[in-house]
């Protein structure tokens, strides 16, 4: 999983080199799977459930899932959330960003800002003997204290040998959930990654059935990293 991670972590770090105005969704597609394809890897996302490609590319008020496309060119003042998965050696990585594409708002700037802030709050609480409800808890806190809003149709998750795996990790504290009281173990890996609303949590689907937007239109940050629980601090396994 590490070298999945590791995998993962580079393809970010090369389209972050790409990420400018006129580049297309489909081109930022198309060297993403030439990485992971170099790296013996396989992409997570291309054929899951259907999706057709081998990131998501999510712009603006996009939250999650969003289909790279040729025809879709950046903007400058443009956010775009790339979410990369990998599977090396039948193990999954996966991690999200969003990035900022030349001279954004105030606004914008804060969102990701914020948003990236609340995964890293997630994280600290991600030891052993913690519960997921104190994951749950710090993420919504540190979103909500700003001014924003936590998605929450869609959720952390454990990973390994599959993609999605139990437990489903809420980014909100809900007292009917009964994962929230169960406590971190060493080698629990999970990803955690707060989709973060400058307005309402509500989302709807695209007619393309795969794009979620915010309901209200405003925009939307995504931010992940995929985590192992040790005797100490979390070993982030999405990094370089």
């Amino acid at each position: 999983m590490r070298e999945a991670g590791r995998i993962v972590a580079e393809v970010h770090a090369r389209l972050r080199e790409r990420l400018r105005p006129g580049v297309t969704t489909g081109e930022l597609n198309a060297l993403a799977e030439e990485i992971i394809s170099a790296r013996g890897a396989v992409p997570s996302f291309k054929g899951y459930r259907g999706f057709p490609a081998s990131i998501c590319t999510s712009i603006n008020e996009e939250v999650v899932h969003g289909i790279p496309s040729y025809r879709r060119r950046l903007r400058e003042g443009d956010i775009i959330s790339v979410d990369v998965g990998a599977i090396y050696q039948g193990y999954h990585g996966d991690s999200a960003w969003t990035y900022a594409i030349g001279e954004v708002s105030r606004e914008a700037c804060h969102l990701l800002e914020v948003t990236e802030g609340a995964l890293y709050a997630g994280i600290a609480q991600a030891r052993k003997d913690n519960r997921f409800h104190d994951i749950s808890k710090a993420i919504q806190e540190y979103a909500e204290s700003h001014g924003f809003s936590v998605v929450r149709e869609y959720t952390g998750h454990g990973i390994g040998k599959q993609m999605h795996e139990e437990p489903q990790i809420l980014h909100y504290v809900d007292s009917r959930d009964a994962t929230g009281r169960r406590r971190l173990r060493p080698g629990m890996t999970f990803a955690l990654e707060p989709m973060v609303n400058v307005g309402t949590w509500e989302t709807e689907v695209l007619a393309d059935g795969w794009t979620v937007v915010t309901k209200d239109r405003q925009l939307s940050a995504h931010f992940e990293h995929t985590l192992a629980i040790t005797d100490g601090e979390a070993e982030i396994l999405t990094t370089l």
